[in-house]
């Protein structure tokens, strides 16, 4: 019996996911899964035991998400540990409904989160509503919790843009 080689077109995608991740060798990651290992690879790579909680059925009774294996080389290159994050990624996660912060920043319990008027009503109250008769859209805002309390609309400037001490909050 011949092997019929598929024609197969790849299209470029680029992701951005938010996992849980243990490092380990590819020999401890088959013991982990209860498999064997095949005689053709390297017991002793580095890879990462990786846990998809966004979604996915479960595949392991130990984990409430999806787990695989990622060589380390391919995760290293996909993934920041939390708290390392980059501008980019923040925004990602605010866009998905996540609370942000950067790790440099010195007052306690400051954030980031998006905002938005829910309602003519709620947009009518703010002052500039009436002042310029502007119409309420409904768009969203970035806003930020402040060190005293208060939120307020928030602009990125240089250093927060170019830093990568972000970090998501639970």
């Amino acid at each position: 019996m011949s092997k019929k080689l598929l024609a197969v077109s790849m299209v470029a995608f680029v992701g951005t996911k938010s996992v849980l991740a243990t490092p380990m060798s590819r020999a401890e990651y088959c013991e982990y899964r209860g498999w064997h290992l095949p005689e053709n690879e390297d017991p002793n790579e580095p890879v990462y035991l990786v846990e998809y909680t966004d979604g996915g059925k479960p595949n392991d009774e130990r984990h409430k998400g999806y787990i695989t294996m990622s060589p380390k080389e391919v995760f290293d290159n996909a993934y920041h540990q939390n708290g390392s994050l980059t501008f980019g990624d923040a925004v990602v996660a605010l866009k998905g409904g996540e609370k942000v912060a950067r790790s440099g920043w010195n007052g306690k319990g400051m954030f980031l989160e998006m905002a938005q008027y829910t309602s003519a009503n709620e947009a009518e109250k703010h002052p500039h509503y009436h002042l310029h008769n502007i119409p309420y859209e409904g768009l969203p805002w970035i806003g930020m919790k402040t060190a005293d309390s208060k939120f307020v609309p928030w602009l990125a400037s240089q250093t927060d843009v170019l830093a990568e001490d972000w970090v998501i909050l639970s």
